[in-house]
């Protein structure tokens, strides 16, 4: 049997659902390796799953030479910010140890491609709040020193072998499916556009506002909010890119602009009808004032183009998605 078959680990989660979906959608042949830690087999949509850990050499490679694997993108980790400073062993052991482990299997293995998904955290805390590729790499969590690493022994497996990669650093992933069919169903989520639309439909009481003192225009925190479904296509054309033989490269996932929390938490309250209850905190450890990506390189090397660069829309997807998430439980309870 041909190599064409594609890993996707970490393919039951947020993200990785959302590109098994465009992958199946479009007749690829995929399989999903998840411990289901924070994934759900229910989100795994038209692709075999495989539960398990990348961790395992003796199942990760056993998975890499029964299915043929011919590309592998790499979703599994853990990315919790805070929690990364409270526990960094937690994050360089998962997030770290287990990427090496996937590396060494897929190059016994023979496999081609690579598409590994980083963050823009490997940038810390930059002089100035926009990051191309080339800005200096000094992350100020382990969080993002852990995707650093496995960065680092992605490009020197790539300089040894003739493993081909794409490195795509993710700003701020938020939205749902715009069809509903699957969306962001993490236990105990940080992420502010996903804890604000849970406030507004009554899963939590409140939202927390980290820090209103940073040097920003409202003094809260700005970030770059993708849209997951403009984030998966950029997997999908980053794949193609790869088969047809493109070299390796990094690239910024992000719309090249900026919303300030207070910003979100509008557009929020906008959407809902109804405004949202929310509480000021201190600063948290490990966050930046302003995190914003340039984003010329990947639309120029992988002919990228969002469709839905738009906060409104963006925060329509995420209540969707909570509002049908509280519909099921509601009709488990009956």
């Amino acid at each position: 049997m041909s190599k064409n078959r594609i890993l996707v680990t970490g393919g039951a989660g947020y993200i990785g659902s959302h590109v098994v979906r465009m992958l199946t959608d479009a007749g690829k042949p995929v399989v999903v390796l998840d411990n289901l830690s924070t994934g759900f087999a229910d989100a795994v949509l038209g692709a075999e799953l495989v539960t398990g850990d990348t961790g395992d050499a003796r199942l990760v490679s056993r998975v890499l030479e029964e299915h043929n694997i011919d590309t592998v993108l790499h979703f599994a980790a853990h990315t919790i910010v805070p929690e990364s400073v409270e526990n960094p062993l937690k994050y360089y052991g998962n997030n770290t140890c287990c990427t090496r482990n996937l590396l060494e299997c897929c190059a016994k293995a023979g496999v081609r491609h690579f598409i590994f998904s980083s963050t823009a955290a490997v940038y810390g805390t930059p002089d100035d709040a926009w990051c191309d590729e080339e800005s200096p790499l000094s992350p100020i969590n382990p969080y993002g020193t852990s995707k650093l690493m496995s960065e680092m022994m992605l490009r020197d497996l790539g300089k040894a072998s003739d493993m081909r990669h794409v490195i795509l650093r993710y700003f701020n992933v938020a939205g749902s499916d715009p069809e509903g069919r699957i969306g962001q169903s993490t236990r105990n989520a940080t992420l502010l556009i996903k804890v604000a639309a849970e406030v507004a439909v009554g899963k939590r009481e409140q939202l927390y506002v980290f820090g209103t003192d940073y040097p920003t225009p409202d003094g809260t925190g700005v970030r770059d909010y993708i849209h997951v479904d403009d984030l998966a296509d950029a997997h999908i054309r980053a794949l193609d890119y790869l088969q047809r033989g493109g070299e390796s490269v990094t690239l910024n996932c992000g719309y090249g602009h900026g919303y300030s929390v207070r910003e979100v938490i509008d557009a929020v309250n906008r959407i809902n009808g109804a405004a949202i209850n929310v509480k000021e905190e201190d600063r948290r450890a490990g966050d930046p004032p302003s995190l914003i990506a340039r984003a010329d390189r990947i639309r120029k090397i992988l002919g990228w183009e969002p469709r839905h660069d738009d906060l409104d829309f963006i925060v329509k997807t995420s209540l969707d998605w909570e509002r049908k998430l509280l519909e099921q439980a509601s009709s488990l309870e009956m």
